[in-house]
Parts: C-alpha cells; sequence; structure tokens
C-alpha cells in the first residue's frame, strides 16, 4: 500500500512548510562561487524544484506498473494536483515561481501516469493501436 503513495505529496508538505517560514521559497540554504566567479545560492524553492524532478523520475517509472496500486496511485495523483493547484490559485504564499514548477511537476505525473499505465497495459493485453 505504501508503494501507492506519490512521492510528490511529500514535495507537496515540504512546500507548505517553507511556504509558512518567515522567508518562505527564497530563503538561502547555501552559496558558492564557480569557476567562473559567477555566485550560485540553493534557494528553498529551488531545492524543493530539484527535489521535485527526482521524485518525478521515479514517479513516471512506477507507473509502468500495472494492477490495482498503479489506480491508488494514479488517484492519488491526481488528488496531490487538485490540491497543489487551489494551493496556488487561493493562498498568496503559494504564487511563487518555485511553487508553479513543483504544480506543473504535479500535473506531469498525472498526465504521464495515466499514459504510460495506458500505454504498458496496451501492450500487456495485446490490444491494437488506436487508429
Amino acid at each position: 500500500m505504501l508503494a501507492a503513495v506519490p512521492l510528490l505529496a511529500f514535495v507537496l508538505i515540504l512546500a507548505n512548510v517553507v511556504a509558512f517560514m518567515a522567508s518562505g521559497f527564497d530563503q538561502v540554504w547555501f552559496e558558492f562561487s564557480l569557476p567562473s566567479a559567477a555566485k550560485l545560492a540553493l534557494t528553498s524553492g529551488y531545492a524543493l524544484v530539484l527535489l521535485g524532478l527526482l521524485l518525478l523520475y521515479i514517479e513516471i517509472f512506477k507507473a509502468t506498473r500495472t494492477g490495482q496500486a498503479s489506480i491508488i496511485d494514479h488517484v492519488l495523483s491526481l488528488i496531490v494536483f487538485v490540491v497543489a493547484l487551489v494551493e496556488f490559485v487561493i493562498a498568496p504564499r503559494f504564487g511563487h515561481p518555485a511553487f508553479l514548477v513543483i504544480l506543473l511537476m504535479t500535473l506531469i505525473d498525472v498526465i504521464a501516469g495515466f499514459t504510460v499505465t495506458i500505454s504498458s497495459a496496451r501492450r500487456d493485453f495485446g490490444l491494437p493501436p488506436p487508429s
């Protein structure tokens, strides 16, 4: 049952924690200089985006499974997307470019999950391609 939990839900939970901190998504976690002398600052918003990208890869890989757990995973992923969308539209603290990227990742998770599952199921059951 734990395999059915969408991993991007953890990113959304962390984003909620970060959004209600004093600095929000713009808090600098660390900064370092590149060989070009440019300074790169990793903020909490960008760190969440990087974590979300890693977990999105795993989510797409999880979508290749077929079975009851994958259906529950897709439904829960859709719920995560709806919650993120409502937060983005209604709560001012979530009107940040980093959260917009997280929102788009949850949308890609939903679309890719259904697409990959349908393609995998079609291949597993030997259905002809749509015309």
